[in-house]
């Protein structure tokens, strides 16, 4: 009988040491981690779904007989001592994910330029309205039918909506129901269409804006700034091409503009000039400039005006090199595309060209005129007001792919407590499932009654779990009854999925085999998924959801279950992390230089590894398919027009194909991008079912304009380097555009082995995003912050600013949801008139109050940062609480070691802040304190919000307003909210002169110090005179 060595099976976990050298002085042992990493790969891959121990296939599933169709032998296989039966079992080969050999259009040397061929259109029959105008365009020649059928006659309306929003609407002239959706993006599809507003008949000519037409030589429109004289968007010297799938149009731009959004893509905050975006969901891994799992086709431009001081004009600055001697005045605008099909946006040196495979030119232009206005005006009219978040949301969450059960899980909670490292949330991956079904426990390493003990034991100490929900449904074997599966059967009885074009089931392949996908077009889905939801949620209490693979993702090309279910696969199409041949090998980045034995045999092994087990993707095509338009009809699989998909210009890999059919007749290809934003848009209506009344916790992959509204973004499948830390703030701030402020990324990296030093200054770095989360892959080494001595340190004491600053970030939030402000902030937001900070992604704010300077690169001790607005603006340094010295644009070297990230308080505001605790429960229960950082006049302000942290609609609030000036500091609360902790401590930096008196609600006090050479009041002992609450009713503190 054949038999496997454990040690071979031990092996195959790559158990790889958290690097550092300081593991021990954390009092933990080295060899239980050893053991606990191999039963973890036990329990993943063995026991739970299947143990891939050789090239041969041989694969163990648990909980059920093999299914399979032939009567394959059995083999027998000892581990442990204790002999197992296996046999051979169907898994999809690589090769269904293959797709057609297209090339994209960009890189084409064959391709035709539309611009060059097509004879644009003649505006004719204009027509001026209350709000604007209205036209017919005609096309101006020979239809070119490069990319599809042109399109002979459109109607152009122009609407100013309100003051500072301009519509540009071009449609076909001819839209039936038979091709509704090939043009028009319903707003039923959950996505908003700005609206004309009351009152915006005649706003034109109070508009900053003005939309002209030209018909020389053919159709063409400008839209531009009245006060400036700056033309912002003008088609002149370009034709408007559009056919019935494709769509171009493109626009002149300033010489070395500054553009911004255009996501989702990992890439510098500040657009490159020469980029190539394209806006089709894909699943994939953060790949540097590629289209990512969601698409955000919106983008900011500012422009700097150098402006004479002696006359008061200005002049465009086209120059990157800008003096800070100078004086300069910024005007920013928004544009917008509202169309969900497959799209491309190629920015040139002076030009940017938008190109779609269907829908509309649905444009609008937000004035401005700075940034925060016009991303205000893009959140309230287009993205909608991001959802309200629950007070816990903000804490601390934990998470890996690789939790083996419920009592490793309880093992690193309490690892967190025996640390003192704050912890809010568990999170677990895949593992938690049965053969990773949704809405299904595997019984035997996460019982539901284990569960429930677990939960109660978390909930009890304040703490909270949430489980990821991928988008598939499991397609059960249909001629094995013991594999019925419930979610799936009620769903195929109300037609909740996806069909194919001849009405049968469309069947994909995802991590449990065949896969059905919700069609969230058909009017019995969204009950159906509320339905499941609701069940799972009875048998374990989970506080929120993780939607992932959410693009739709699959992992076959077409409907490739459709006449195999019987043979339901029991493997994704490629090797998980951990099998042969995707062993973990790599040794953490930078680790070359300081651990060059290790590194050398851990390069040894990798190169061993690929020499053994060869690249299984498709070799490269030598000749290519190049589709051409159809006739009076659509060419869907394959559009004429290949877009510059990251996975492959074939549209139906790594996702549902184009031909899907929807319960209305809607088809994937005009709605593949919706998918993403339509199974949150339900999930957030299935927790309303769950939990009555409370806020809808979910964390979502893929994204579209309005996500949200109802969820938080996490940034995907990233990679534990330096670079992919640095990328994660211009993402974040990408995402603050888009209206999603609830952004984070996994934190010390996804994919890969972290290091101490990255892993420091990773989960110090992320303490200022909103979302705070660390998560890993399977099998990759554990970076639970306690593994570190030194990410210990680094973590506690950056979470000791977060945690006593939550009043102030929950503040942020509510602000977010009512008015549309950003939470995390660029620098140029918030200081406009400073061209040098328009590339700035190094460093952000959070709010307008908080600087925040990591180190971003390995090895350092320094790092480097600009103060925005010096010298007149005022920094207080947030640890010894004195004012820094910087004149304007200097660079000023900071120290930073390892367990330090520098963090800034902007002067002239004033910071709400509690005591730090290890749960957002401890510290929303203690004593509240304020920093009150005085500006160059001795002003400051700022405000508080509170209600109880977990209502969606609270029915008492309070709103507190700070405002300090003149040696005295007032609060004025207002609202119903009573709050019963007391004030404890007042902390006033930047106090100029002496201090001898100093008094509360006119009461003078003791127990106060002054160092006047820090200038810093510090006023303690507080709680006495607040014992109804620190916001009970108005008061007063002066110092004189």
């Amino acid at each position: 009988m054949p038999q496997v060595p454990i040690g071979q099976l031990a092996c195959m976990t790559n158990y790889t040491l958290p690097s550092g050298g300081d593991l021990v002085a954390q009092g933990l042992n080295s060899v239980s981690l050893v053991a606990q990493q191999c039963a973890l790969f036990l329990s993943t891959m063995a026991i739970r779904k299947l143990c891939a121990l050789s090239l041969g296939a041989l694969s163990l599933v648990s909980g059920q007989p093999p299914m399979t169709t032939s009567d394959s032998p059995t083999h027998t296989v000892t581990i442990n001592g204790t002999a197992t039966e296996f046999r051979n079992i169907f898994t999809i080969p690589a090769s269904v994910n293959d797709g057609a050999p297209l090339i994209p259009n960009v890189k084409d040397p064959l391709a035709t330029d539309a611009q060059k061929v097509c004879p644009g259109y003649r505006a004719v029959n204009m027509v001026t309205t209350d709000v604007g105008m209205t036209a017919t365009l005609q096309l101006a020649g020979a239809a070119c039918n490069v990319y599809g059928n042109d399109i002979s006659t459109l109607n152009l309306t122009v609407e100013y909506q309100v003051k500072d929003r301009l519509h540009v609407e071009i449609v076909p002239a001819s839209i039936s129901s038979s091709n509704y959706t090939h043009y028009i993006l319903p707003p039923e599809f959950g996505v908003l269409k700005p609206g004309v507003e009351n009152g915006a008949a005649g706003v034109s000519k109070d508009s900053d804006i003005a939309f002209e037409y030209s018909n020389n030589p053919s159709f063409s429109f400008s839209v531009k700034r009245k006060s400036t004289g700056d033309t912002l968007f003008s088609t002149s010297g370009n034709v408007l091409v559009y056919e019935d799938q494709f769509i171009e149009f493109a626009s002149a731009l300033p010489e070395n503009y500054n553009i911004y959004g255009l996501g989702d893509v990992m890439t510098r905050f500040k657009l490159d000039n020469n980029l190539t975006r394209t806006f089709y969901a894909a699943d994939v891994g953060d790949a540097l400039d590629a289209n990512l799992y969601g698409s955000h086709p919106f983008y900011l431009d500012t422009r700097y005006y150098e402006t004479d001081k002696a006359s008061g004009n200005m002049s465009l600055v086209t120059s990157s090199q800008t003096d800070p001697s100078k004086s300069y005045k910024s005007y920013s605008h928004g544009v917008y595309l509202r169309n969900a099909h497959g799209l491309e946006v190629l920015t040139r040196p002076k030009l940017i060209t938008w190109r779609a495979l269907g829908g509309s030119l649905d444009l609008y232009f937000y004035a401005g005129p700075s940034a925060t206005e016009v991303t205000q005006s893009y959140v309230k009219s287009a993205a909608g007001l991001p959802a309200m978040q629950q007070y816990w949301t903000f804490g601390y969450h934990q998470c890996r792919w690789g939790y083996a059960n419920w009592t490793q899980l309880q093992e690193v909670i309490d690892n967190f407590a025996r640390f003192s490292i704050p912890l809010e949330t568990v999170w677990l991956d895949i593992d938690y499932m049965n053969q990773y079904r949704n809405f299904d426990n595997d019984e035997v390493t996460f019982p539901y009654a284990e569960g429930q003990k677990f939960l109660s034991k978390l909930h009890d100490s304040g703490r909270h779990w949430v489980p990821i929900v991928d988008s598939a449904i499991y397609a059960p074997n249909p001629e094995n009854a013991s594999d019925a599966y419930p979610v799936f059967s009620e769903g195929e009885k109300v037609g909740a999925f996806m069909k194919n074009p001849d009405g049968s089931i469309y069947y994909g392949a995802v991590w449990p085999g065949y896969t059905v996908f919700p069609d969230w077009l058909s009017k019995s889905a969204s009950n159906w998924w509320a339905e499941q939801v609701k069940t799972w949620h009875d048998l374990i209490g989970f506080d929120g959801i993780w939607i992932d693979m959410s693009e739709v993702a699959s992992f076959c090309i077409g409907s490739c279950g459709s006449r195999n279910l019987s043979m339901n696969p029991v493997h994704p199409p490629f090797k998980l992390p951990g099998e042969p041949g995707n062993l973990i090998l790599e040794y953490p980045e930078e680790f070359n230089k300081t651990n060059t034995t290790e590194a050398a045999a851990a390069s040894s092994a990798l190169s061993s590894q690929s020499s053994v087990f060869p690249p299984t993707s498709a070799p490269a095509p030598t000749s290519y398919l190049r589709p051409t338009p159809t006739s009076r009809k659509r060419n869907i699989n394959y559009p004429p027009y290949v877009i510059n998909n990251y996975n492959s210009p074939d549209l139906a890999v790594k996702a549902a194909s184009p031909n899907a059919t929807h319960a209305d007749g809607t088809i994937e290809y005009d709605v593949h991008n919706l998918f993403g934003t339509q199974i949150l848009n339900n999930t957030y209506n299935a927790l309303l079912t769950v939990f009555p009344g409370k806020r809808p916790f979910i964390i979502g992959r893929s994204t579209f304009v309005g996500s949200g509204t109802v969820a938080g973004h996490w940034g995907g499948d990233n990679y534990s380097k330096w670079a992919y830390m640095f990328f994660s703030i211009p993402q974040a701030l990408s995402f603050s555009l888009f209206g999603i402020p609830m952004f984070g990324v996994d934190t010390c990296g996804f994919s890969g082995l972290s290091s101490n030093e990255l892993c420091a200054r990773w989960m110090a770095l992320s303490a200022f995003f909103p979302f705070y989360r660390n998560h890993n892959t399977l099998t990759a080494a554990s970076q639970e912050p306690f593994l570190w001595s030194s990410v210990t340190e680094s973590s506690i004491n950056a979470m000791r600013i977060r945690y006593t600053l939550l009043p102030y970030l929950y503040t942020l939030f509510h602000s977010a949801h009512t008015t549309g402000s950003t939470v995390m902030r660029a620098l140029a937001w918030e200081f406009p008139n400073e061209p040098i900070l328009a590339p700035a992604d190094r460093q952000f704010l959070l709010g307008p109050a908080l600087l925040i300077t990591p180190v971003l690169t390995p090895g350092a001790t320094t790092v480097q940062g600009v103060f925005p607005g010096a010298p007149a603006t005022k920094w207080y340094d947030w640890y010894n609480q004195t004012a820094i010295a910087a004149s304007a644009g200097e660079n000023v070297t900071l120290d930073s070691p390892l367990t330090h990230i520098p963090v800034f308080i902007r002067g002239g505001y004033v910071l709400p802040q509690q005591e730090f605790a290890l749960t957002t429960r401890e510290a929303r229960s203690s004593p509240w304190s304020l920093i009150v950082a005085l500006d160059a006049q001795g002003a400051a302000g700022g405000s508080v919000y509170v209600d109880d942290g977990e209502s969606l609609r609270p029915s008492r609030t309070l709103d507190v307003r700070f405002q300090a000036g003149n040696g005295a500091l007032s609060a004025m609360p207002r609202g119903e909210w009573r709050e019963e902790m007391p004030l404890a401590n007042v902390t006033v930096l930047g106090v100029v002169g002496k201090v001898e008196e100093v008094r509360f609600r006119g009461e003078r006090l003791g127990g106060w110090t002054f160092d006047v050479g820090k200038k810093l009041l510090s006023v303690r002992g507080l709680q006495g005179k607040t014992k109804g609450g620190a916001w009970e009713s108005e008061w007063g503190l002066s110092w004189s």
